[in-house]
């Protein structure tokens, strides 16, 4: 008998399963029910959906990335911060990762369910800036999200296929895609004090 307090946990973990099987675009929330040997009627309360069982994951792979968060992790440079983040964050998805390339697989051929992703994946790079100590908060919190969300959707594809035994492929990716982004935030931050002080790259943004 599954206890009440891990019924969520064990829906989530169910469907990622099934995801990991190669199915996930035509499952329904009946089968995952029926594979998590819980009556609809006890899954439907939790999660009416699909989409809310990833927004489930979503979370408690954002509670995992924080909960392991290093005491000195605000210390040293922004870009440095962000890479051990996100690092950290591909640590705790590697256990799923045949599932997560079923559920990106079929995302990007349905428009409509990328879309009803979106809040979900925006909050989760928030979380991650913030994890990093960078605000994600106003106009400067929202072209970081929207930057750092490219820099780790380019970085998944990579992971996604990397066998390296060190993740050295990922790490290489992450690094370039990260410097990039170093990069453009040290020549925006050029354009608006190019009269007054020197820019300090992501560091400089995070004041």
């Amino acid at each position: 008998m599954i206890k009440k307090v891990d019924i969520p946990d064990h829906i989530i973990d169910t469907a990622l399963g099934l995801a990991a099987e190669g199915r996930w675009r035509d499952l329904s929330l009946a089968e995952i029910a029926t594979a998590a040997k819980l009556p609809l009627s006890k899954v439907y309360p939790v999660f009416p959906s699909k989409q809310a069982i990833l927004a489930a994951y979503e979370r408690r792979v954002d509670a995992a990335v924080l909960a392991g968060a290093e005491p000195d992790a605000r210390e040293g440079p922004a870009r440095d911060r962000l890479f051990d983040v996100l690092m950290r964050r591909f640590d705790t998805l590697a256990p799923h990762r045949r599932a997560i390339g079923t559920i990106v697989w079929d995302t990007a051929r349905d428009p409509l369910a990328g879309l009803r992703a979106l809040p979900g994946f925006r909050r989760s790079m928030a979380c991650m800036l913030e994890a990093a100590g960078l605000s994600a908060e106003g106009m400067l919190g929202a072209a970081r999200i929207k930057a750092l969300g490219a820099a780790y959707l380019a970085t998944l594809r990579v992971w996604l296929r990397d066998d390296s035994p060190d993740s050295s492929h990922t790490m290489a990716a992450l690094d370039r895609h990260l410097r990039c982004l170093d990069r453009l935030a040290r020549c925006a931050s050029r354009m608006r004090n190019r009269s007054t002080k020197p820019s300090g790259g992501m560091d400089e943004a995070a004041a």
